[in-house]
This record gives structure tokens, C-alpha cells and sequence, in this order.
């Protein structure tokens, strides 16, 4: 298991949904630290470090909602993914949508996994579980840069 503190950006326009991802990450009791953005627009100025976010620290995980205002999701990934410095960031699709193209789309565009969000309470927060101990606890992230 990690050691190290994770950044962990999660881009969700529900704010239900985002303090439930909250709640369901502290239980887990992992070391990480969740910032929320609730549109693309500040997702990008989050990445890029621009404006209210020129502090923010550099993800090593985003977790994406698709269907968010200003920017949808699948151009947060495309601009996420066409960017040199921060396109080894791995995002997680994490949305209410199960569309066969949505899932075909996202992946062309190099998404690292793409999760159907669950409408059972219960299945939601062990989703979320499930996603944070593979992301965190297992898988090999790429080293922190500046």
C-alpha cells in the first residue's frame, strides 16, 4: 500500500454525488487528498493551474464525469490527453451514462477506465471503494513532477 499522499481530481457536476465519493474515500481510510471541480471549464484551470486554482497540486488520478456544463467530459479528455505535460495523468470515466459510443468514444480518446455509475446507494460507494484501492493501493502511478 502507498505511503505517499494521492491528489485526486474529481470533476462531478452532482454535488450529491461528489460528497458521496467524498464520504465513500475517507471511510476507505487511504491517504489521499480529493479536490472537486463541478464543471470542464475549472477542470482545465485546475490542470493548468490558472486563476482561483494557481496553488492546486498536479492530480495523479481524475476521476471524469461526461455530462458536466461549459465543457463536457469527453473534451476535458481530449484536451487532458493532448497535452504533453499532463497526458500521463490516468483518468477514470466515472458517469451516469452506459452508451455503447460514449464507451468506444472515451476510450479512442485514451481513457484509463470507464465505470457506469450505480443508482443503488450501496453499489456506488463500493464502486468508489473499488476504484480508489485499484488506483491507489495497486496500481503503479506515474512519479509526481512539478
Amino acid at each position: 500500500m502507498r505511503t505517499d499522499s494521492i491528489n485526486i481530481l474529481l470533476v462531478e457536476d452532482n454535488p450529491a454525488d461528489a460528497e458521496l465519493t467524498r464520504l465513500a474515500m475517507e471511510d476507505v481510510k487511504m491517504v489521499n487528498t480529493l479536490y472537486v471541480v463541478n464543471d470542464g471549464v475549472k477542470a482545465m484551470d485546475f490542470l493548468h493551474r490558472r486563476g482561483e486554482f494557481a496553488d492546486a497540486p498536479r492530480p495523479d488520478l481524475i476521476l471524469l464525469d461526461l455530462n458536466l456544463p461549459r465543457k463536457d467530459g469527453r473534451e476535458v479528455l481530449a484536451e487532458v490527453k493532448a497535452d504533453e505535460s499532463l497526458k500521463a495523468v490516468p483518468i477514470v470515466i466515472l458517469t451516469s451514462s452506459s452508451a455503447e459510443e460514449d464507451i468506444l468514444r472515451t476510450y479512442k480518446l485514451h481513457a484509463n477506465a470507464f465505470i457506469s455509475k450505480p443508482v443503488d446507494l450501496e453499489q456506488f460507494i463500493r464502486v468508489v471503494r473499488s476504484i480508489e484501492e485499484f488506483w491507489i493501493a495497486i496500481v503503479k502511478l506515474p512519479p509526481k513532477t512539478a
